[in-house]
Protein backbone atom coordinates (compact mmCIF):
# COMPACT_ATOMS: atom_id res chain seq x y z
CA UNK A 1 0.00 0.00 0.00
CA UNK A 2 1.05 3.02 -0.92
CA UNK A 3 2.13 5.89 1.86
CA UNK A 4 -0.98 7.87 -0.06
CA UNK A 5 -3.68 5.74 0.42
CA UNK A 6 -2.17 4.96 4.29
CA UNK A 7 -2.52 8.94 4.71
CA UNK A 8 -6.18 8.85 2.97
CA UNK A 9 -6.84 5.65 5.55
CA UNK A 10 -6.01 7.39 8.42
CA UNK A 11 -7.76 10.40 7.87
CA UNK A 12 -11.00 8.46 7.62
CA UNK A 13 -10.56 6.91 10.33
CA UNK A 14 -9.49 9.63 12.82
CA UNK A 15 -11.95 10.75 15.22
CA UNK A 16 -14.39 13.64 14.64
CA UNK A 17 -12.47 16.02 16.11
CA UNK A 18 -8.98 15.71 14.85
CA UNK A 19 -10.46 14.87 11.11
CA UNK A 20 -10.12 18.56 10.07
CA UNK A 21 -7.39 18.93 11.36
CA UNK A 22 -5.41 15.87 9.36
CA UNK A 23 -7.42 16.70 6.37
CA UNK A 24 -5.68 19.99 5.88
CA UNK A 25 -2.38 18.39 7.19
CA UNK A 26 -2.81 15.93 4.05
CA UNK A 27 -3.47 18.50 1.61
CA UNK A 28 -0.89 20.51 2.41
CA UNK A 29 1.33 17.92 2.83
CA UNK A 30 0.34 16.81 -1.00
CA UNK A 31 0.68 21.01 -2.07
CA UNK A 32 4.40 20.89 -0.69
CA UNK A 33 4.81 17.72 -2.94
CA UNK A 34 3.60 18.93 -5.38
CA UNK A 35 5.46 22.07 -5.57
CA UNK A 36 8.72 20.88 -4.69
CA UNK A 37 8.47 17.83 -7.33
CA UNK A 38 6.73 20.19 -9.97
CA UNK A 39 6.63 23.82 -9.76
CA UNK A 40 10.00 24.99 -7.93
CA UNK A 41 12.18 22.80 -11.16
CA UNK A 42 10.79 24.34 -13.97
CA UNK A 43 10.86 27.59 -12.54
CA UNK A 44 14.59 26.91 -12.37
CA UNK A 45 15.38 25.91 -15.58
CA UNK A 46 13.00 28.94 -16.96
CA UNK A 47 15.41 30.87 -15.03
CA UNK A 48 18.53 29.24 -15.98
CA UNK A 49 17.15 29.23 -19.85
CA UNK A 50 16.65 33.11 -19.30
CA UNK A 51 20.34 33.46 -18.31
CA UNK A 52 21.63 31.50 -20.81
CA UNK A 53 20.23 33.41 -23.61
CA UNK A 54 20.75 36.59 -22.03
CA UNK A 55 24.39 36.05 -21.94
CA UNK A 56 24.64 34.91 -25.61
CA UNK A 57 27.34 36.19 -27.84
CA UNK A 58 28.89 36.76 -31.09
CA UNK A 59 30.34 33.38 -32.18
CA UNK A 60 27.83 31.02 -30.04
CA UNK A 61 26.34 28.06 -31.88
CA UNK A 62 22.60 27.67 -31.02
CA UNK A 63 19.73 26.07 -31.46
CA UNK A 64 16.47 27.84 -32.49
CA UNK A 65 12.88 26.56 -31.06
CA UNK A 66 12.45 25.26 -35.26
CA UNK A 67 15.33 23.24 -34.71
CA UNK A 68 17.51 25.10 -36.31
CA UNK A 69 20.92 25.14 -35.57
CA UNK A 70 23.67 28.15 -36.49
CA UNK A 71 26.23 30.86 -35.27
CA UNK A 72 25.58 33.85 -33.98
CA UNK A 73 26.80 36.79 -36.35
CA UNK A 74 25.21 39.71 -34.66
CA UNK A 75 22.83 40.60 -31.53
CA UNK A 76 20.72 43.69 -31.54
CA UNK A 77 19.38 44.66 -27.80
CA UNK A 78 16.09 46.66 -27.94
CA UNK A 79 16.25 50.39 -26.61
CA UNK A 80 14.58 51.42 -23.43
CA UNK A 81 14.71 55.32 -22.31
CA UNK A 82 17.76 55.65 -24.41
CA UNK A 83 19.72 52.20 -22.65
CA UNK A 84 20.78 49.26 -24.25
CA UNK A 85 18.52 46.32 -23.02
CA UNK A 86 17.97 42.63 -23.13
CA UNK A 87 14.38 41.21 -23.68
CA UNK A 88 13.05 38.29 -25.60
CA UNK A 89 12.38 40.75 -28.50
CA UNK A 90 15.66 41.41 -29.42
CA UNK A 91 17.08 40.53 -32.42
CA UNK A 92 19.64 37.72 -33.13
CA UNK A 93 21.16 37.24 -36.38
CA UNK A 94 22.22 33.51 -37.08
CA UNK A 95 24.52 32.11 -40.20
CA UNK A 96 23.00 28.39 -41.03
CA UNK A 97 24.70 26.51 -43.59
CA UNK A 98 25.27 29.17 -46.40
CA UNK A 99 21.88 31.16 -44.70
CA UNK A 100 21.33 34.49 -42.40
CA UNK A 101 18.87 34.09 -40.19
CA UNK A 102 16.88 36.85 -37.85
CA UNK A 103 14.88 35.57 -35.01
CA UNK A 104 14.24 36.50 -31.57
CA UNK A 105 16.14 36.46 -28.68
CA UNK A 106 13.33 34.28 -26.68
CA UNK A 107 13.33 31.84 -29.73
CA UNK A 108 16.24 30.30 -29.23
CA UNK A 109 16.06 27.11 -27.21
CA UNK A 110 19.51 26.33 -25.84
CA UNK A 111 23.27 27.11 -26.61
CA UNK A 112 25.67 24.40 -27.85
CA UNK A 113 28.75 26.14 -27.34
CA UNK A 114 29.80 29.09 -26.04
CA UNK A 115 32.73 31.11 -27.21
CA UNK A 116 36.30 30.98 -26.04
CA UNK A 117 36.13 34.52 -24.73
CA UNK A 118 33.05 33.72 -21.82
Amino acid sequence: MSPFHLMFAQAAAATPGNSMAQTIFLFGSLGLIWYFLLIRPQQKQKKDHETGINALAKGDEVVTAGGLVGEVLHIKDGLKDGQPVKTPEDRVTIRSGESKLVVERGRIAKVLRRTAGE
